[in-house]
This record gives structure tokens, sequence and C-alpha cells, in this order.
């Protein structure tokens, strides 16, 4: 198995595993202790989370079928942009719980995360013209 594949495909089986931990830590645990605003948001976090998971797999797909290494690369960044995007979700949800009131100027990261996780997308797409067709 070539190593930036399965790199890939380990990134997105711990992301997968860590979705699952937070969607259930959410709805079990968290769903009374939240107000409406913060658990609406750590639910986004997760769903986000969970998507984003699935395109590294596609991704690790694409860079077995093709080896470019930009599908490597791109795959990487969308790890970023989870943790940038979902990272700063569950903490801003989180901060009345864990007792971090200066996590408020953390909701700046937000849209850095969705810009990067944007860009990937765009990232496979130009990718993907760019292949020759046989």
């Amino acid at each position: 198995m070539h190593k930036r594949f399965k790199i890939l495909i380990l990134i997105a089986s711990i992301l997968g595993m860590l979705a699952v931990i937070m969607g259930a830590f959410g709805s079990h645990l968290l769903k009374s202790q939240l107000g409406p605003k913060s658990y609406s948001a750590f639910e986004t976090a997760v769903e986000y989370h969970f998507y984003h998971t699935f395109a590294i797999l596609f991704t690790a797909l694409l860079y077995r079928s093709y080896r470019i290494k930009g599908f490597f690369w791109i795959g990487l960044f969308f790890l970023g942009g989870i943790c940038l995007f979902s990272g700063s979700l569950y903490l801003l949800s989180l901060r009345d719980i864990i007792g971090l009131e200066s996590l408020k100027m953390i909701g700046f990261i937000t849209p850095i995360g969705g810009l990067a996780l944007i860009g990937c997308w765009a990232a496979i797409f130009f990718t993907v013209v760019r292949i020759k067709s046989a």
C-alpha cells in the first residue's frame, strides 16, 4: 500500500472515530447542558466533521487512482479545515462548560476553516479538470 494513501486512510479513520464520539457525546451528555444556539453550533461541527472525513477518504481514493501528489495535500488541507472549522465550533459551543470565556475570539477562526474546506473542494475540481482522459 502506498505510504501517502495509507496516511490519508489512517487520518480519515481517526477523524471518523472522533466524529462518532463527538456526536454521541453531544446527543447523550451535552443536549441538556447547552442552550439551543450552542447545541446547534455543536451539531454543525459534528456534521461538517463527518462530511469532510468522507472527503478525505474520497481524496485518498483519488490519490490512489491517479497518483497525483496534489490529492495527498488536499487531503491534509481537509484535515486542517476540519480542525479549524469544526474545532473552533466545538470550543465555542463548550466554552461555558469548560469555563473559558476568553474563547470568544476563536469565532474568527471558524470562517477561515470554512474557506479552507471550500478551497479543498475547488482544488479537487481544478486537479481533476487537468487530468487528461485516455
